[in-house]
């Protein structure tokens, strides 16, 4: 009986320690969870200011020429040729300007065909900023290149072509009598002898591509280093060359690819419309632009060929810019659904005037790709149609009539939410001074930001590859 009372007390004191050690853990799992500051949930617009953010990306800029970025610009507007491909207006006239002497900030192009691809000027504007003028800004600009993150190539890639290509010289391809080739080679020479491009093999270097031709007979060449493009759209013709003639349809991804490369907005041509200013909108849906285009653009036609006669649907031919801006506005403004097809490239300018129109996109492009994806979530004011349903007779048409006026007052909302997200221009005329915190330039830096830890591994892996060897090109599969 003894032992049998000494097991009990065991028991006794076993059990009375298990209970006071659970009474403890759930104390301290109240304290801990219940009196914690509650943290609202995040949703998947880009935040609102990067003030709060410790970290920022320490940008070196290259030393090339004046002649290749502002230099350029000086050039473009003192040789005020009318661009080739762009017919007479007079009631929409491209404004020139003329300098009585040359100006260290010239202004970027309003020729539209230009301006739409403006993102080099506003990167190179914030990285020129004087340092205490850019407290907003993500990037930050060192002077020692052994200092930095990336290196930014301040080279106009964009005005470069679209120069060339507005002369109607028809030299663009060929190198004779090219005068972007010749940039370009210029630029390359320059960057690849230098020792930051060495190091590195120019992985770590920064172009920016907006145009789907820039940096056209180089490109094989700077294939390591980021890229920053619209899409991926002016690499058709390239990979299809390189591959052994698979379909212009097809990219290879051997020199552009989402794991090194950043997506960014076109720059929008039309003005923004604040959500208190939106009035009711009473025509379903609205196109303006080419009717035909190459490639991926075939289904414009298609489209166009579908929708122009059904009642409810605005299909207008012509560039939104030079041929009747005030009629974009006014088209993009009173109607509910804008749409978005592929044309030569899976993007265009056109899905950001939209945006900035308040207009609900309507994204008809399979093999489109956004800029800031996993900042910006698209699917929460735009409709994405497959080609394959788009071109089904009415079906278009019905989907549309069939979206709620509640759901497309919150893609509304929404999309006044994030029109920010996608301006470039700081308000100053020549570029220079503080951006928008929460604007175009600020997210590029963060994705450029996102990309380091792969930069600084490839860089790391091609030192120890042997002298000669060879590396097939690889597809980065996204």
């Amino acid at each position: 009986m003894a032992i049998k009372g000494s097991t009990a007390t065991k028991t006794a004191k076993s059990l009375f320690l298990t209970f006071t050690v659970l009474l403890s853990l759930s104390f301290f799992i109240f304290f801990f969870f219940f009196t914690s500051p509650v943290t609202e949930p995040t949703n998947s617009l880009p935040q609102t200011s990067f003030l709060s953010s410790q970290n920022s990306i320490k940008v070196y800029v290259a030393n090339l020429p004046r002649s290749l970025n502002y230099g350029l610009l000086q050039q473009y507007w003192d040789s005020n040729h009318p661009d080739s491909r762009i017919p007479s207006d007079p009631d929409h006239q491209i404004s020139t300007t003329h300098f009585s002497k040359p100006v260290r900030y010239p202004p970027y192009p309003e020729n539209p065909l230009i301006k739409q691809y403006s993102a080099e000027y506003w990167i190179m504007g914030d990285l020129e900023t004087p340092q205490g003028m850019r407290t907003a800004s993500f990037a930050k600009r060192v002077f020692d290149v052994n200092e930095a993150d990336v290196v930014f190539v301040p080279f106009f890639a964009t005005l470069s072509a679209e120069m060339e290509l507005g002369s109607g010289s028809g030299a663009f391809k060929k190198k004779a009598g090219n005068g972007d080739y010749l940039r370009q080679k210029k630029v390359l020479d320059f960057v690849r002898n230098t020792d930051a491009w060495k190091r590195s093999g120019g992985r770590d270097h920064v172009f920016v591509l907006t145009d789907p031709v820039a940096m056209w007979h180089f490109r094989e060449e700077i294939a390591p280093a980021v890229l920053l493009v619209v899409d991926f759209g002016g690499w058709y013709r390239l990979d299809t060359k390189s591959s052994g003639g698979i379909s212009s349809d097809t990219i290879r991804h051997t020199q552009v690819s989402l794991l090194k490369d950043v997506i960014v907005p076109y720059t929008h041509l039309l003005p923004r419309l604040h959500l208190s200013e939106n009035q009711k909108r009473h025509t379903l849906l609205y196109f303006k632009g080419a009717k035909h285009r190459h490639r991926g653009g075939l289904v414009r036609e298609k489209l166009w060929d579908l929708l122009v006669n059904e009642p409810g649907v605005i299909m207008e031919e012509g560039f939104p810019n030079a041929t009747g801006r005030e009629q974009s506005i006014k088209g993009m403004r009173s109607c509910e659904f804008c749409l978005h097809p592929a044309g030569d490239t899976p993007t265009s300018c056109r899905l950001f005037d939209a945006i900035q129109s308040l207009c609900i996109p309507v994204i008809v492009s399979d093999n489109v790709e956004l800029p800031f994806e996993g900042m910006v979530d698209y699917s929460t004011f735009s409709v994405f149609v497959a080609v394959s349903d788009a071109l089904r007779p009415n079906w278009l048409v019905s989907h549309l009539r069939s979206i709620s006026e509640k759901l497309k007052n919150e893609f509304r909302q929404t999309m006044a939410k994030v029109q920010p997200v996608f301006v470039y221009d700081n308000g100053h005329p020549d570029g220079i001074g503080p951006i928008p915190p929460d604007g175009a330039v600020n997210h590029i830096w963060r994705k450029v930001h996102q990309k380091l830890p792969a930069i600084k591994e490839a860089i790391v892996r091609g030192k120890r590859k042997p002298a000669n060897t060879s590396i097939p090109l690889r597809c980065h599969c996204t």
